[in-house]
């Protein structure tokens, strides 16, 4: 297999210099909103559930991540490979990776922006016996145990991070409670037939590490997880955490090739994934391709070991050979930090880390734009919009009052009859747009309600009576029936919904254009695909699950009542993102209808008042004129800082040649948004 990269030209930082590009480019588009955000502030143009939009996505972007999951059975060097990638600048071994460690517990590196601090927090293996999953328990920072890190001593960070590799001794019986031993599963610990008193267990269920590495300030979190009974037993890494990785990867070791537990792994716990949107982001790495430098060989004969080994791999996952990737994350590592380019060459890792930057993150940065950037650009279409409709209704009013210099009463009366012809027509559609509104109020409601924690809820505790008192992988399956039936009734009850909604808002747009000449809106609806694709998800994960080796052999009441506890949790936080989805669009279908009619019924009166004035006195169609060239001028102009608001917020991401000016340009961006002064404006509003 052909290195993928070349390395005499590749940037060993690429994925580094990748990642604060992304940052940059996020900076600019929150630079952008808040430029956006004080345009309407100044214009009093805002409205309560506007801000709570622009705030949510400055929140979103600011809180935005990069999730890269790592996952492993054990020895296969998961952790020397994240040392490798990310942390070789400390000149040693950040996270424990020596011979006999390894993670005991799921562990997220990430930077807490919020506290802005460094920092460990354990949680006690003890939470597992709690209906609680690791998501509730991360909202009440109380339960766990915190350990600050010392970034300026090396040595008490080392000690500190040791943490997520210790274990704890103790009875059969407590480890069984605990869902952490099974007769079935650890028979290999017999003695003569007889099982252990007492046995090794994780002292920690999931560790949280808060550090200030630049990677991680610019939004990478890194998931590190443990072997197959650890995926096993916590349902919820498989259930959520991998899902929402925008990438997985599964390292495996050249000198075992792929194992029956390597296998297990992918089958049960991580293939899943490949089946979501994001199908880049999976990824097979041969580790300890090291161990295939034989010196006997030529250069020739090992890289045809090598290729043979992915071939290999590649089948056996079926998966593309050009996502599975060799490397030597040891050789890397030492590399990295003895700044030796040829072995860093040998150890392929260059090849991986530009997947990473090239297909990874432009990938994850086009989620961004689509759904935060999208959102805000939506809100700033429809701006616009009313913008250009104020301009063209002032430039047509502007036109009728140059055309009555010089003419007598009549004329001026009877553009008096007809506007308020126009006027009362207005004020007809308007009781029908406010009986529409009704209509589509009741739809909300209903749609918010089917989607509520309530229902959720409900549907929740109908599964567990149906289940009390079978938590067998057979009681699951009659649970799931109605578990995920109800699931689907309230989405199929919500999308109808939606579809009403969206049909009732369409007319009321077509009636106002055809009829009144207000711009036609292109209405975006409502889909619940992805989240009817998550519930199907789940759906095949309960069912592999309890086809899994674990389940199949254990029957163990404490693991099944854990998986459900975690698929309930997940689907819990499911309604509640689907609820926000749907209430931010029912407000954005009707916020601009509801602006532009009240706009137009305005304009309307407004140039109603502006004929009787000039009837009552011609000197004042002069001085009426003039007003609405000024105001078209204002406008003219607003609609051109619009535009470069715009322009900003569609910023491309910038290529890393340009880094530099990237950031300078910054400063000078900021100087050139070409906005008005607030009272000008607000007097052309």
């Amino acid at each position: 297999m052909l290195s993928r990269v070349d390395s005499e030209g590749n940037n060993q930082d690429h994925f580094r210099d990748q990642m604060r590009a992304y940052d940059l480019w996020k900076a600019e588009v929150v630079q952008a909103i808040q430029e956006y955000r004080k345009w309407l502030d100044e214009r009093r143009m805002g409205s309560p559930e506007v801000d709570l939009r622009i705030h949510d996505a400055q929140d979103n972007l600011r809180s935005d991540r990069l999730v890269i999951a790592f996952v492993a059975e054990f020895s296969r060097g998961k952790t020397e490979l994240i040392n490798a990638i990310f942390f070789s600048d400390y000149q040693r071994r950040l996270l424990p990776s020596e011979a006999g460690r390894t993670t005991m517990c799921p562990t997220e590196l990430f930077y807490d922006q919020q506290a802005d601090e460094a920092y460990i927090r354990l949680l006690p293996i003890e939470t597992r016996l709690e209906e609680l999953s690791i998501a509730d328990l991360k909202d009440q920072p109380e339960r766990w145990s915190s350990i600050p890190l010392d970034v300026n001593s090396p040595d008490q960070m080392a000690e500190a991070l040791r943490e997520v590799v210790k274990v704890k001794r103790v009875s059969i019986d407590d480890a069984t409670k605990l869902g952490l031993y099974n007769d079935e599963m650890h028979g290999h610990l017999s003695k003569n037939g007889k099982a252990p008193s007492h046995v090794d267990i994780p002292m920690w269920r999931h560790a949280l590490i808060s550090f200030p590495h630049p990677l991680l300030q610019q939004g990478l979190t890194i998931l590190d997880t443990p072997g197959l009974n650890a995926l096993g037993s916590e349902p919820e890494l498989t259930l959520s955490m991998l899902p929402n990785a925008h990438a997985v990867l599964f390292i495996l070791a050249a000198d075992t090739g792929v194992t029956r537990s390597d296998l297990d792994m992918w089958q049960y716990h991580i293939k899943s994934f490949h089946s979501s949107e994001n199908n880049k982001g999976l990824v097979a790495a041969l580790n300890k391709i090291d161990t295939l430098w034989d010196e006997i060989k030529n250069p020739a004969e090992i890289e045809a070991t090598v290729q043979h080994q992915c071939e290999e791999t590649a089948k056996l996952l079926s998966i593309d050979p050009n996502n599975v990737f060799p490397v030597s994350a040891q050789k890397a590592l030492v590399a990295k930090i003895r700044d030796d380019k040829d072995l860093l060459t040998r150890s392929r890792l260059l090849d991986l880390e530009g997947y990473l930057a090239d297909e990874i993150l432009p990938a994850k940065q086009t989620i961004v734009r689509d759904t935060i950037v999208g959102s805000i650009n939506q809100m700033l279409k429809a701006t616009r919009q009313m913008v250009a409709q104020r301009l063209d209704s002032s430039r047509q009013q502007l036109g009728e009052l140059r055309s009555l210099s010089g003419r007598n009463a009549d004329v001026i009366t009877g553009m008096m009859k007809k506007t308020r012809e126009r006027q009362a027509a207005y004020n007809k559609n308007m009781e029908s747009f406010q009986a529409s509104r009704r209509v589509i109020a009741q739809h909300s409601k209903s749609m918010l309600d089917a989607l509520s924690i309530q229902a959720v809820d409900d549907l929740v505790n109908r599964t567990r009576r149906n289940m009390e008192g079978s938590w067998t992988t057979a009681g699951l399956k009659n649970g799931m029936k109605t578990f995920f039936d109800g699931a689907r009734d309230s989405m199929q009850h919500v999308a109808t919904q939606a579809e009403q909604t969206a049909n009732v808002v369409q007319a009321i747009y077509r009636k106002f254009h055809e009829e009144h000449g207000l711009p036609m809106e292109d209405l975006k609806g409502f889909s619940l695909k992805k989240y009817r694709i998550e519930l199907e998800r789940l759906y095949e994960e309960a069912e592999a699950f309890r086809d899994s080796p674990i389940t199949t052999m254990t029957e163990q009441h404490f693991v099944v009542k854990k998986f459900f506890i975690s698929l309930a949790s997940h689907v819990r936080h499911l309604y509640m993102k689907a609820n926000k989805e749907a209430d931010a669009w029912l407000k954005s279908t009707m916020v601009p209808l509801v602006k532009q009619v009240s706009e137009n019924k305005q304009m309307l009166d407004q140039y109603l008042e502006t004929l009787c004035k000039i009837n009552e006195s011609r000197d004042s169609l002069d001085a009426k004129t003039r007003e609405l060239e000024r105001r078209c001028g204002l406008l003219e102009r607003e609609l051109v800082t619009l535009s470069k608001i715009k322009e900003r917020l569609c910023v491309p991401i910038p290529a890393e040649a340009m880094l530099q000016g990237q950031a300078a340009s910054t400063d000078a961006g900021d100087k050139d948004t070409g906005i008005d002064a607030g009272s000008a404006s607000r007097a052309a509003m």
